[in-house]
């Protein structure tokens, strides 16, 4: 006999522990199989053997109804008492040249690892598959208290499995916000290996409702891998219009849509963003047609996310941090488009740390920055920050980093500069209206990133509206998110081009007066005319 054909995609790690209170362990196994767990590992750390065996048999009988395999967490007695298809070990487990010594020939063995050796090793000992991870940090008493290998860590593992073929789950910390970044951002750089699906306890086995759960994770990790089975770039967590027109045209045709609708809709844009320019984002939310709110408590957040249009989080001033982990949870959760602004990311080691711990509790529809920003998020080197500024010449192809990082992260991605380049990892625009009066006034980018929050508020809006076909009906966010960041780059910078022409602006005081009148008066016809953009 063969071994079995295993569906790594959505894969349960067990943990009777973690059940909500007069959730029963069975009801929840099998409502979580209804949603679509293709594998369950049955891990009873503190129990003794012979109710290990009792919990392993009757978990394998429900899973037999529904055609799933089941693994045992280590122990090799329990796995053949069982008949169950197989073991997972970790690397303080019984090593795997004596598990596969005592196990029938057509048993699955998994093994933990969280090192390129380590992988190395599996290799070489025969391993069906591996679990990666933790990803990030977790409250799993398995993976607690080890160091998190992030998705690039992951990616790395990837790159040393890709010519063996063993495939590879990740684990740790994962969650739908989180899970679409994690796909693209660990596929590995040169031989484009990528996850075979995930492991995951908390989020399914903590739930109220585990069949809800899992067809959730489930529908991001089949997105993905049909989008990888097809051969194209995996897209990121919006949804592209069937049809639009990729054109110069059909993009400014959009954005003239899109201010139609932002003054129509007046949407409720939430705002946690620095107390330095809370007063000129305010205004400059009215002065397009939508409306601003600026609360920060957790509390406030979460009550107020089902009313929102979108939500931008710029953390400038890093004072909310529990209240943009909220927001951002429950924007996903609502599927309203977040812009998130990472103001000198790359100036402390703080800013570094909050990024990162951000980025792994939510999924943002759009990353707006200046070039030491996102050359921070990107890992690049060629541009330095001071302050919140950047310092020295831009990026050789400031092209190809904007569409590399958003294929890496699962968002578009603006770079905005004396040229502004946006892109979803698979076009690329670029804009180049603006004046250099913006960059004599504080708190013109955020600005930006308020206009681009309001946008795709519109696009989504849009979307809603008109009931469009779209792709990838799964993801997170539905419109056409790469048209709602141009418009926000767009109306900003045009206005700041009309608004520096006029007569009565002497300097940096009589021009923030005078953008904010020509935010408030631009039309989409003098948009359309003024607008400098390319696709690259």
């Amino acid at each position: 006999m063969s071994k079995p054909d295993i569906d790594y995609s959505l894969y349960l790690v067990t943990g009777r522990e973690l059940l909500p209170p007069g959730k029963d362990y069975y009801e929840s196994l099998e409502e979580s199989l209804k949603g679509g767990v293709t594998l369950v590992q049955v891990r009873e750390k503190d129990t003794d053997t012979g109710e290990f065996i009792e919990v392993a048999q009757k978990t394998k009988e429900v899973c037999d109804k529904y055609g799933v395999p089941v693994l045992i967490n280590d122990r090799i007695d329990v796995c053949l008492a069982v008949g169950a298809a197989g073991i997972h070990i970790g690397q303080t487990d019984t090593p795997l040249l004596i598990a596969r010594s005592l196990l029938p020939p057509t048993a699955i063995i998994g093994l933990s690892v969280t090192t390129p050796d380590q992988a190395r090793l599996a290799i070489e000992h025969g391993a069906d598959y591996v679990g990666i991870g933790p990803v990030w940090y977790t409250t799993s008493k398995d993976l607690k208290g080890k160091l998190s290998i992030g998705p690039e860590g992951a990616g790395a593992i990837l790159e040393v499995l890709a010519e063996s073929r063993i495939p590879a789950v990740a684990i740790g910390g994962i969650h739908p916000p989180n899970l679409p970044f994690l796909f693209h951002a660990s596929i590995a750089p040169d031989s484009r290996n990528y996850l075979a699906g995930i492991a995951v306890i908390s989020d399914i086995v903590s739930s109220l409702t585990p069949e809800t759960a899992s067809r959730g994770l489930k529908q991001v990790i089949d997105s993905f891998l049909r989008s990888r089975s097809a051969t194209k770039q995996p897209k990121a967590v919006f949804a592209t219009e069937v049809g639009q027109s990729r054109t110069v045209e059909g993009f400014l045709d959009t954005v003239a849509e899109l201010m139609v609708v932002v003054k129509k809709e007046t949407p409720l844009i939430h705002q946690i963003t620095n107390n330095v320019v809370i007063n000129d984002s305010a205004n400059a939310t009215l002065a397009v047609g939508a409306s601003p709110i600026m609360a920060t408590h957790p509390k406030d957040v979460k009550d107020l996310s089902p009313a929102i249009g979108a939500l931008l989080i710029n953390f400038g001033t890093i004072s909310d941090k529990e209240g943009m982990l909220v927001a951002g949870r429950q924007a996903n959760v609502n599927r309203k488009p977040l812009v998130f602004d990472p103001v000198a990311v790359g100036g402390t080691a703080h800013r570094r740390d909050t990024s990162k711990e951000l980025l792994s509790h939510w999924q943002p529809t759009v990353i707006k920055g200046n070039a030491a920003e996102i050359g921070a998020l990107a890992g690049s080197s060629e541009v330095a920050t001071r302050g919140v500024d950047s310092v020295g010449s831009s990026f050789k192809d400031p092209a190809a980093l904007v569409k590399s990082l958003a294929r890496r992260r699962g968002a578009i991605i603006v770079l905005t500069g004396e040229s502004d380049y946006i892109s979803d990892g698979e076009t690329v625009l670029k804009a180049s209206n603006g004046h250099s009066l913006l960059g004599h006034i504080t708190g013109s980018g955020c600005m930006t990133g308020t206009l681009i929050a309001t946008f795709c508020a519109g696009a989504r809006l849009s979307h809603l509206a008109t009931k469009q076909v779209f792709e990838g009906e799964s993801m997170l966010v539905q419109g056409d998110m790469l048209a709602g960041a141009l418009a926000g780059v767009l109306v900003m910078t045009v206005a700041a081009d009309v608004a520096a022409a006029r007569e009565d602006v002497r300097g940096p005081g009589t021009f923030r007066a005078a953008l904010l009148d020509e935010l408030y008066n631009l039309t989409p016809e003098v948009l359309k005319q003024r607008a400098k953009i390319e696709i690259l």
